[in-house]
């Protein structure tokens, strides 16, 4: 029979060897990834994508009046990410100002949810050679990345920022910041769902031995309760004094002695 104790004893075992994961949750496609998916480019020569990964380290920049970012994913509207796969991003960029904007690169990171302090992942950073938007026009840019295949399950925050030119001055926009969903490689079925799965199973296997301990136990201390047996020694002795004197008795008393 399987005890209280016995059964926590188990649980807690159970929770401790089982690693835990985060509930995701799917971010839905908002208006301004179908303005960039019609986003038309309009500039004769959108650059080249160079070889050479430049590092821009933490400066910060601002952005340039006049210049409008928009973003999609042009196959993943549910924006969910494999870990380990590249993922394609297209960057749209209006040029409304009076000059023309040299776009230098795409960088992008991946940041806890929940505290944008803690950076999980800084990711690749694409330039581009003679990538120039003319005034009044608009261009739109690939941004391929990958997430790292050991990161685990689970929703992060992306940051996408696109760093531009104008007359000599850098400036940038920040084009992405949401959620995206990433997930494990190879096939449908995640390691989350086969811990919930199996601790689904768990705890009902150990809910009908719990049960069934204490039918047991309830069965066995019915058997052992004791009968109660009630005399008549005590209730004829009562009743006959409560009767002494009566015609009752009398009677009783004279068919005693006819019997002698």
């Amino acid at each position: 029979m399987v005890t209280m104790n016995q059964f926590r004893v188990f649980l807690l075992a159970f929770l401790l060897v089982a690693s835990p994961f985060v509930r995701v949750a799917r971010a839905q496609p908002s208006a301004e990834d179908e303005a960039a998916s019609e986003t038309v480019d309009e500039s004769s020569d959108l650059g080249i994508v160079g070889e050479d990964v430049q590092d821009f380290g933490d400066e910060i920049f601002n952005p340039a009046p006049g210049i409008d970012t928009v973003s999609v994913f042009p196959r993943n509207s549910a924006r969910v990410v494999t870990a380990g796969e590249e993922t394609d991003l297209l960057v749209g960029v209006k040029n409304d100002g009076d000059s023309s904007v040299t776009v230098i690169a795409i960088k992008a990171s991946v940041h806890l949810p929940f505290d944008h302090k803690m950076l999980v992942q800084n990711l690749t950073t694409m330039t581009f050679n003679n990538a120039s938007i003319p005034a009044s026009a608009q261009a739109t840019f690939p941004y391929i990345f990958a997430v790292s295949k050991y990161l685990q399950p689970g929703t992060f925050d992306l940051v996408g920022t696109i760093i531009y030119e104008i007359d000599q001055h850098p400036y940038q926009n920040t084009f992405y910041n949401g959620t995206i969903e990433v997930v494990e490689a190879g096939g449908f079925v995640s390691v989350e769902s086969v811990f919930l799965v199996t601790l689904g199973i768990a705890l009902l296997v150990l809910l009908v031995l719990w049960v069934h301990g204490q039918i047991q136990h309830l069965s066995k201390k019915t058997k052992r309760a004791p009968k109660v047996e009630v005399g008549t020694r005590t209730t004829d002795a009562s009743m006959d004094e409560w009767l002494q004197g009566t015609a009752y008795t009398q009677s009783l008393s004279s068919k005693s002695k006819k019997k002698k």
